[in-house]
């Protein structure tokens, strides 16, 4: 699992502290090898946010295990180093982090860290969650820098965030004709848009 934060850079700036003004950030968390878009959340560079986004995570991915341990794999903010022992067994966790330094806007160093179990350094990597954040800035015009586009309200951004989600993980194909959706056995088809504005969830008893 990669975890990444993206920066909104446009909203309305001249707020003070105030929590639903003024920068936002939108911390994105996408499984290796099917893309698929698990979890993200929305607000200020704040540890409650950070925590915010684990949760959510946590509640869309299997209980780790001895036979089924949780990689993660981010980069070097140390809010996700206590976002993940509140709702994950840290034994069950191997969790690396990629920090890159950068000199005049050039990369010029990575350095791999293990923080948590026993993940390879090969495997501590954020490649899949900087396409994703690329194209995911791309699609959503709420996102471009420097844009008249940006959101007012946040939870305008949530809701377009939300939309881009479906769309990219049962929408969208990635793979060999494959949605994310399907490469998690999560759906059978790529939906189209009418299958999404008219889909009706029946429930029985």
């Amino acid at each position: 699992m990669d975890v990444r934060k993206k920066k909104q850079k446009k909203v309305n700036t001249d707020c003070g502290d105030k929590p639903e003004e003024g920068d936002a950030w939108v911390h994105t968390s996408v499984k290796r090898g099917s893309y698929f878009f698990a979890a993200f959340s929305v607000g200020k560079w704040t540890q409650n946010t950070c925590n915010e986004l684990i949760e959510n995570l946590s509640n869309v991915t299997i209980k780790p295990s001895e036979q089924s341990r949780l990689r993660v794999f981010t980069d070097g903010n140390d809010c996700y180093n206590y976002a993940l022992p509140k709702y994950y067994p840290l034994e069950f966790i191997d969790y690396g982090q990629l920090v890159k330094i950068k000199r005049k806007g050039r990369l010029v160093e990575k350095i791999k860290r293990v923080i948590y179990g026993n993940p390879s350094l090969d495997e501590i990597e954020t490649t899949d969650i900087e396409n994703h954040n690329g194209i995911f800035r791309e699609r959503c015009g709420r996102l471009v820098r420097k844009t008249k586009c940006f959101s007012k309200k946040k939870e305008r951004l949530i809701c377009a965030v939300q939309l881009f989600k479906f769309h990219w993980n049962f929408g969208k194909e990635i793979k060999r004709g494959e949605s994310p959706g399907m490469m998690e056995g999560l759906a059978d088809h790529v939906f189209t848009w009418h299958e999404f504005f008219y889909f009706r969830l029946t429930i029985s008893n």
